[in-house]
């Protein structure tokens, strides 16, 4: 039978390297930690859907970039999976894509609105106060 092997006991030097202060830890709340710079405007987007799942990117420029870097064949199967019907004229298929992407970008990139409230003066509360 084998002799068992045993662990080297460790020392005070290598016990004091894994000991972290309290301060150096960090801990994870699964909250974002910026504020949305957009409204959600279905549910989809009130419980974390992005938009990313059908175009991997919200900024024009760089799905343009990726439009630009497919050659007709390529363009002809990605416009098959968006639910695009591919058209013989690359031109008018780019403009298409672009459109579709311009749509679903707008759905999700909905600016906040922040109502301005003025003060009323004294003769408009006078007004709305006959009612009651």
């Amino acid at each position: 039978m084998a002799a068992k092997k045993t662990n080297k006991k460790s020392t005070k030097k290598t016990t004091a390297k894994r000991v972290k202060k309290v301060t150096d830890l960090e801990q994870t709340h699964g909250k974002q930690e910026e504020t949305p710079k957009v409204t959600p405007s279905t549910l989809d987007q009130v419980w974390g859907d992005t938009g990313l799942s059908k175009y991997r990117t919200l900024d024009a420029g760089e799905y343009k970039g990726y439009l630009d870097s497919l050659n007709k064949t390529d363009l002809h199967r990605h416009a098959a999976e968006m639910g695009i019907i591919p058209v013989d004229n690359k031109e008018n298929l780019y403009k298409r894509l672009m459109g579709e992407f311009t749509k679903h970008t707008a759905t999700y990139k909905m600016p906040q609105i922040k109502a301005r409230s003025k003060p009323l003066s004294q003769k408009a509360k006078d007004i709305l106060a006959e009612g009651r």
